[in-house]
């Protein structure tokens, strides 16, 4: 038997790591899992993800891509209780299932779409999963606010200055914010790609217009620049999670 390429679909509560992507000397999710499917296909095992999730950010769903030797193709469904066992109880596999030979978790995917929670009384079910607002925002401005980013492609005010990327565009194809039934507000978002850091510099950018410190024309004006340093503060990564990832050849197992 050859060697074969799968895709793993995980979530994971990110407040105890350091990120996804293995660094020294940091507690990562990809370390976390190369290890325990190392251990458990008794072979080398490195993963590549979908993107970069930061220290403290949370996944719903994140895929990542991997190949293996001499495994028996009907053995695999049978592996997610024997990898769940070797994770700790902040990452869980889904699924793994075969892909062609070219298949990359990162690069083949179509589009992402985030969550950004914020709420505002003090809950102790919240911690690290949310962000704790303490005052009023209008919503509603928000939204007209985050319909603005529908408009454009270059978000270089929303990046994280001095990474290296070939291109600050990104296709956004929904923005909004919602209401939930305790109160609760979470940013929707999803686009082709994003930038580091981009979402949770959208968020505090729209903040500031609910807070009524800036106007929809500050916002055009803020990306029109392109410049970091006039959009918003980055909100905390606790409330910030990768919620959905799409390819245009896994279909149904999204």
């Amino acid at each position: 038997m050859s060697k074969k390429r799968y895709f793993i679909e995980i979530s994971y509560n990110g407040t105890s790591f350091h990120g996804w992507q293995i660094q020294p000397n940091a507690s990562t999710v990809q370390e976390c899992l190369d290890k325990a499917l190392s251990v458990y296909f008794r072979q080398e095992v490195v993963t590549l993800g979908c993107g970069r999730t930061d220290a403290g950010v949370h996944a719903s769903q994140f895929f990542a891509h991997f190949d293996l030797e001499n495994v028996d193709d009907r053995a695999i469904n049978r592996v997610l209780s024997g990898v769940n066992s070797l994770l700790p109880y902040t990452v869980a596999v889904k699924q793994i299932f075969l892909v062609h030979e070219d298949a990359h978790a990162r690069f083949d995917a179509s589009s992402r779409a985030y969550q950004y929670h914020i709420h505002f009384s003090k809950d102790p079910f919240k911690v690290d999963r949310s962000w704790l607002f303490k005052g009023d925002l209008n919503v509603q401005e928000m939204n007209k606010a985050a319909e603005v980013l529908l408009g454009f492609s270059d978000f270089s005010c929303f990046s994280k200055s001095h990474t290296q990327t070939f291109t600050n565009n990104c296709n956004v194809t929904a923005a909004y914010f919602e209401v939930e039934k305790d109160g609760s507000l979470i940013f929707n978002i999803t686009a082709d790609r994003f930038l580091r850091n981009m979402v949770r510099a959208i968020v505090g950018t729209m903040v500031l217009v609910g807070k009524g410190e800036i106007s929809i024309q500050d916002v055009v004006d803020i990306i029109e620049s392109k410049n970091r340093s006039k959009a918003g503060q980055s909100v905390p990564a606790c409330g910030l999670y990768l919620v959905k990832v799409a390819y245009p050849y896994v279909g149904s197992k999204e």
